[in-house]
Formats: structure tokens, sequence, C-alpha cells
């Protein structure tokens, strides 16, 4: 049963270290044979959330888009960068706008959390932020615990771009294992 996985890295930044990690990511996810789409909010753009504009036009159809792209996956993995102990603006708009869909893209796929920060903390607070939105009444996502957070990251690729360190590799591994053994139950029930 292949499962489909949507990688989503929450930063724009040329050169992010949550854009180089979503790469290695997608590539493990690949060797274990998930069938992997990697997409970018900068495909995406949004006008930032507010009521008035919902109320004026609806939801944007690059929301809706980016919503069917969730739909069409079974696990969703999102690499973010964490701001001021939150969640990226844009990340977070592109929540808010996909949360005003009717058929909630978040609800019926597993959910998996990284992040690559140069602090020795590896964005530990911009995940709990953004664990505790997805994981709301009102999106409903399935947020698997096991999460990944790699510390120090301007230091972690090596010239292939991949993790010099072996142990944080094993540890990126565990966690997208995780993911698609979760994501393959889900899916089993679902068809069942």
């Amino acid at each position: 049963m292949a499962i489909r996985v949507l990688v989503l890295p929450g930063s724009l930044s040329s050169g992010s270290l949550n854009t180089r990690l979503a790469a290695v990511a997608t590539k493990t996810l690949a060797l274990r044979g998930a069938e992997v789409t990697r997409v970018s909010l900068g495909d995406y753009p949004l006008p930032f959330y507010e009521g008035d504009v919902d109320l004026r036009g609806g939801v944007p159809e690059k929301a809706r888009a980016l919503a069917r792209q969730f739909r069409a996956h079974d696990a969703v993995l999102i690499v973010s960068p964490e701001d001021n102990a939150g969640i990226p603006a844009i990340l977070k708009n592109a929540i808010d706008w996909m949360g005003r869909e009717d058929v909630k893209p978040f609800r019926d796929r597993v959910f998996a959390l990284a992040s690559a920060s140069s602090d020795r903390f590896g964005g530990l607070c911009g995940l709990l932020a953004l664990r505790q939105v997805l994981e709301a009444s009102a999106l409903g996502a399935l947020v698997i615990p096991e999460h990944f957070l790699l510390p120090e990251a301007e230091n972690a690729f090596d010239e292939r771009e991949e993790l010099k360190d072996r142990t944080a590799s094993r540890r990126l591994d565990g966690v997208l294992q995780a993911l698609m053994q979760r994501a393959a139950a889900l899916k089993l029930a679902r068809e069942s």
C-alpha cells in the first residue's frame, strides 16, 4: 500500500535550514517507498487572513489549491522554523485560510512536525505552538507524538546536503517511519 506524503517547509527564506531539512526528509521518505510531493508556500500566495476579507471574497483559490494538496495525501510533514517562539506568519496564515474550508484538509490524515534551528533547542517552542494549533478542535489534525528537532543546524549538513550526524539521521528516519506507519494504519481503517 503506497502512502502519499506531502512535505511542506514553513519558510520561504533563501538557504533556509528548514527547506534543506525538508529536502533530506523528502529523499528519505522516497527511499522508504512513499509517494512524496514537496510544495512551497511561495506557490500559494495568500492575503493576510482577516474576517472582513473572508466575508467579502471567501477562501482564496490559492488556499483552496493548497487544501486540495493536503487532502490528496495520507500524511503531511511540516518542517517549520521558529519565529519568536512561535509559528512563522506565512505558515500560520496558510493554516488559518485552509481552516476556513468546508471540507477540512487537516482531518483524516496524519501529521508529523520537524524543525531546524541555529539555536541549541532546535525550534522546540515553534513546534509546540504549531502542534497546539493543528490539534485544536476546529482543525482536528492527528499529529504524531514523535517530532524531529535539529539544533545548531547551520553545521548539520554535509556537502551533499545530507545530515552529517548519523544519530540525527536515524532520529529523522524514526519520525518518518512513525508517520508512514500511522498513515498506513489510518488508510487501512478508512478502506475497511
